[in-house]
């Protein structure tokens, strides 16, 4: 099995430099980073926290990232895995990976070191070669809301694709017609996922989607705000903005009321991602809700699976849509 030295010689650098790359240190430029990660791969090599993980005592603890602390949702389910856990006797880390593949490393690499039994990861965009590498050692793994294409690992998360054509379906009978969505990020699969879904039902509903009516957000308030803003000012706006996830509906919101537009008088707007306080806003937003406990909770159990070493599956969940008053009057 290859060693730090080997990597060093292969990318032509010093052995600290290959720490460095490996302890996510800021001192280390991006080009050389580069070569560091490549050799790596060459070599095939394994961080050391991987291969010492599989070779301890359980602990009782298990490691959870998850995307953004902050979105309502990750903090729903992240609350659900820490009940789950709690009851079957362990306790559980958490790491905000903040959507950012460095900082998920950051954490299996931090969490791996403090010999968790079992990981729970919300990936980001891309598989890096720590993650890889935890999937190819054997590292008890399971994925949680999102997956990554190509990785034998399982995964516990929800289908919005049903209540995404409810969604559309409802607009259309509510005589709405220009209907603009702000997607979220291509490169995850829960983006991916969404717009296929949205383009399918507006085909389905024989709805046309224009070219300026899909712009991609990256689940982030500001950016559900920019391009809301950006629907808004088009010499034809759209009837409805439909959101991607919370955050960004959040976002949407915020420009709606600086212009001093009313919802759903002057344009409507839906969420995917429900949360609490969408029912006590006026006009309650209407918001496809996904079952965040019970995914948080699921996802503990086949954890554990994992960890006992038995054969699980993935796990799958429907998301719902939950009308309320935010796209026009509800139907009797």
């Amino acid at each position: 099995m290859a060693g730090i030295k080997d990597v060093a010689a292969h990318a032509g650098v010093s052995v600290a430099t290959v720490s460095r790359v490996l302890n996510d240190s800021p001192r280390v430029s991006a080009e050389t980073r580069e070569k560091v990660v490549t050799a790596m791969r060459a070599l095939h090599y394994t961080p050391n926290g991987v291969a010492r993980s599989l070779r301890t005592e359980a602990t009782r603890t298990l490691g959870l990232i998850i995307g953004d602390i902050l979105n309502p949702f990750f903090a729903a389910m992240a609350r659900a895995v820490e009940d789950e856990a709690r009851a079957a006797g362990y306790t559980v880390v958490i790491g905000n990976a903040d959507e950012r593949p460095e900082q998920q490393d950051h954490y299996v690499r931090t969490l791996l070191e403090q010999r968790v039994d079992g990981l729970l990861i919300c990936p980001t965009a891309e598989a890096t070669p720590l993650v890889e590498d935890c999937v190819r050692y054997g590292s008890p793994l399971v994925f949680l809301d999102r997956t990554l294409p190509g990785m034998d690992v399982p995964a516990v998360r929800a289908d919005g694709t049903a209540a995404i054509h409810d969604l559309v379906r409802h607009i259309q009978r509510l005589g709405h017609r220009r209907v603009a969505f702000i997607s979220g990020p291509e490169l995850l699969s829960t983006g991916r996922e969404r717009t296929r879904a949205f383009l399918d039902a507006m085909r389905e509903c024989g709805l046309d989607v224009r070219d300026e009516y899909l712009e991609a957000g990256d689940f982030q308030a500001a950016s559900g705000r920019a391009i809301a803003a950006r629907f808004l000012d088009l010499p034809e706006p759209p009837e409805v903005i439909f959101a991607g996830d919370n955050l960004m509906a959040l976002g949407a919101l915020d420009e709606i009321r600086a212009r001093g537009l009313r919802i759903p008088d002057d344009v409507a707007l839906a969420s995917f991602d429900d949360v609490a306080w969408f029912v006590h806003l006026d006009p309650p937003i209407t918001a496809i809700t996904q079952p965040a406990e019970e995914l948080g909770r699921r996802a503990v159990r086949v954890l554990l699976e994992r960890v006992e070493r038995r054969p699980v599956e993935s796990v799958v969940l429907p998301a719902r849509l939950v009308i309320r008053r935010s796209c026009g009057e509800t139907e009797s």
